[in-house]
Parts: C-alpha cells; structure tokens; sequence
C-alpha cells in the first residue's frame, strides 16, 4: 500500500503547496496596499476575517453546486483561510522595517518600487516566514476535510474518511499521524528556508546573544 499512501501524501502537499502560493501572492498584494493605504488595513482585515471563520463544510457545500466535485471547489477556501494569516504578518512585517532605514533609502534616491524590493521585503522577510509557517500547518489540517468531495484528490484526508467508513483503524491512525508528520516537516522546512534567506538576522541574534 505504499503506492496508495505517497500518492496520498502527494495529493495533500498539492492541496496546501497551491492555496499558500495563491494565498501569498494576494496577500502580498493587498499588504502593499495597506501599507501604502493606511485606510485599506481595517476593510482588509474585516473581510478576510469573515472569510476565515466559514465553515469549510459550508463552503464547499455552497461551491459545489457553482464548480461541482472540483479541485477548483477545494482551492477556493482552502486559500481564503490563509489570507488574514498572512495578511497581518506581512502588514507586521513591512511595519517592523525601521523608519530610518526607509529615510536613508528615500535620501540616496530609490524610487518607491527599488525601495519596496530592495528594502521593505528584503526586512520584512522574518514576520513574512512566521505568517506562512501558520497558514501552512493551518492548511495541512483543514486540507483532510477535502476528502468529502471524492478520493479522486482527497489526500491524506481519504485515508481518514476511509477507515472511520470501513471501521478500520489502521486507516485513520495513519492518515492522521502523516498529516501531524507532514505540518512539523513543512514547518522545520520554512524556519530552514528563512535562515537561509536571512543570513542577516542570524547574525544579529548571535551577537546580542550574552556571552
């Protein structure tokens, strides 16, 4: 069964890998504007927020009838629950950056888009990884209710469904123990991936470290 079990494990990386991406990108979007918009944040931030507390049962049972047993069903509010998430850690983020940092970056000329990749996300890249850790392990576990859409792309979800259907625990005691295995991969993975990307901020803390 271990053809069955990778191509689970597959099937629910696609379904947390896409709606993070997705999620990211329009998060990152609306940040910008907010941070550019001070106005945007509250809007933003209440919208995202009753998207967040739907249901998923809900909202797949609104999105059926729309998209029918479709991973397209899936995506969508599987990436809705990420957007307050990293919404407010790259809002955070960007206004973690210090003031003198942006004044110094107006002072030798950046205009406000070489400021904004240069400068702004370049520090605002730690809060960044923090709110993309969360929305991750947040998706892993919200991922397994997809399984009531079809075992076509169920995942880690299916083997769940299938056991607690079937009464056979081995099923559900694997499909559960792999989703916990998976979130603190994917989790040791982005805090692996943020070191990397900010050398800077390692060094920082070595040196404020007591001796």
């Amino acid at each position: 069964h271990l053809a069955g079990i990778a191509l689970a494990l597959w099937q629910h990386s696609g379904l947390t890998a896409v709606p993070l991406a997705i999620g990211f990108v329009m998060s990152l979007g609306l940040a910008i504007w907010a941070i550019r918009k001070p106005w945007v944040y509250g809007p933003v931030t209440a919208v995202t927020g009753i998207l967040y507390t739907i249901p998923s049962l809900a909202a797949f049972a609104l999105l059926v009838p729309i998209f029918g047993f479709s991973l397209l069903t899936a995506f969508i509010p599987l990436t809705t629950y990420t957007l307050l998430i990293l919404f407010r850690n790259i809002v955070a983020g960007f206004q973690s950056v210090p003031r003198e940092v942006l004044e110094a970056a107006d002072g030798m000329g950046y205009p406000p888009r070489e400021r904004l990749l240069r400068v702004e996300i370049p520090l605002a890249v730690p809060l960044m990884f923090a709110g993309l850790r969360l929305a991750a392990v947040t998706l892993i576990g919200l991922a397994t209710v997809v399984s009531i859409l079809g075992s076509t792309y169920g995942g880690l979800g299916q083997l769940i469904t299938d056991g607690l259907q079937t009464f056979f625990p081995t099923k559900y005691v694997l499909g559960g123990v792999l989703s916990v295995l998976l979130a603190l991969v994917v989790d040791l993975a982005f805090v692996q991936i943020e070191r990397r990307a900010t050398p800077w901020a390692r060094t920082r803390a070595e040196q404020a470290a007591p001796a």
